[in-house]
């Protein structure tokens, strides 16, 4: 097994909150619905955007309409509290680094993963699915802030590249690709990592890993060419040492 500290996480990590031609998680509504099941009411965490009022009304008419309610974090008189009541967490996208920095300003880190290893569901979108990893080194945002710690929420045993993007053969763009920047990542640091491409998520129930959406992820682990998988595929095994050959 991937995780082999505890069978109760629940996690839904979604790519993108918007998929292109859809609204704002449309394409993960079915996902969504079969993760909540009977659960009422979800805790948002909408510090990855500047206006977190917006965010939260946004987020907030999205949930009304699949019959959840949400409250904001950001809106409690007790952000830790907040947490250690709430029936399911929902952090969404923006900017990883103002996200970051904001949990650790409200000392939210420590209560979200002990309210996660005990069985919360989390889910996150984007920027929240990156600091599901252990840290926010592959992140594609800009340090716009600067968190005390690069260290994350350590959810995973890998490393998250959300909006994974292949590269184009008809571009012009000489700069380092998204492959080449991870493969940097990897010169660097021994930890695999997840390209989610949008319209990819990973769901974690019982400590097995799947692929759901419908894009593959790209994996990527030092010493190894990096692999696709398919939706409906875990990720069961996928970080042994099994043979293939090695990334120049």
């Amino acid at each position: 097994m991937l995780e082999t500290q505890t069978g109760k996480k629940r996690l839904l990590l979604i790519s993108n909150s918007t998929l292109h031609g859809s609204g704002y998680l449309d394409h993960a509504e079915l996902e969504l619905r079969d993760a909540l099941g009977a659960i009422e009411r979800v805790l948002f965490v909408p510090f990855a955007l500047h206006d977190c009022d917006g965010y939260t009304k946004q987020a907030r008419e999205r949930f009304e309409a699949l019959n959840y309610a949400l409250d904001s974090v950001h809106e409690a008189a007790n952000p830790t509290i907040a947490v250690e009541n709430a029936e399911a967490i929902f952090i969404g996208g923006g900017n990883t680094f103002r996200l970051l920095d904001n949990l650790y300003r409200l000392d939210l880190l420590l209560p979200i993963r002990q309210r996660v290893a005990a069985g919360l569901l989390y889910i996150g979108s984007s920027a929240g699915a990156v600091v599901a990893a252990p840290t926010l080194q592959t992140t594609n945002d800009m340090p716009i802030v600067q968190p005390p710690s690069f260290e994350a929420l350590g959810l995973v045993p890998f490393q998250i590249n959300a909006h994974y993007l292949d590269p184009d053969p008809t571009s012009t763009h000489m700069g380092e690709t998204r492959e080449v920047r991870i493969n940097q990542f990897l010169e660097d640091n021994d930890i695999p990592v997840v390209g989610l491409r949008e319209g990819c998520m990973l769901r974690v129930e019982q400590d097995i890993y799947t692929l759901r959406g419908r894009t593959n992820a790209r994996i990527f682990r030092r010493g190894f060419d990096p692999i696709e998988l398919e939706p409906g595929s875990t990720l069961e095994g996928l970080f042994e040492n099994t043979p293939s050959r090695a990334v120049n």
